[in-house]
């Protein structure tokens, strides 16, 4: 970049002040200023969009190594797993043959269905996440009372109807 020294820019002052004038002077530095901010501002901009796009190439980058490698784990999981029921399956076979003694066509092993599970009557207790004594504590309503009830319900004793 251009290096300007303090005598440099004392120079470039001087002749500022000779040929624009006393009277003018503050007004263009003022503009000078607020151009040259406005120049690094946009080079700012500029540096910073620079450095998002290099980031987002990179990130991408990334991502595309992290999806093979998931796409990779995922084939030889599969591929394991296959070959782990055909060896089961296999084995299962045998064990009919020589049990059953018949020499047919084993049939592969299936898992017998769901049973029914009576549901757990307990998920009215558990309501909220919040427990009750906080809740008491906080002043939390904790049923539904009507107007009138809850004036009779804070009414002194002595003005009872």
């Amino acid at each position: 970049m251009i290096d300007f020294g303090f005598d440099k820019i004392a120079l470039i002052g001087a002749v500022a002040l000779i040929v624009i004038g006393p009277e003018k002077l503050p007004r263009v530095a003022r503009t000078v200023g607020t151009l040259l901010g406005k120049a690094r501002r946009y080079v700012a901009d500029v540096k910073a969009e620079v450095n998002r796009s290099i980031e987002l190439e990179e990130l991408q980058k990334i991502k595309s190594q992290f999806e093979t490698a998931a796409h990779d784990v995922e084939a030889s999981v599969t591929r394991e797993f296959n070959e782990a029921s055909s060896a089961f399956n296999q084995s299962i076979g045998e064990a009919k043959l020589g049990y059953d003694g018949a020499g047919t066509d084993p049939t592969p092993w299936q898992p017998p269905p769901p049973q029914y599970k009576r549901p757990n009557k307990k998920w009215r207790i558990k309501r909220s996440a919040v427990p009750g004594w906080y809740k008491q504590r906080a002043g939390v309503r904790g049923h539904v009372q009507s107007g009138a009830a809850r004036v009779a319900r804070f009414r002194p004793p002595g003005l009872k109807k």
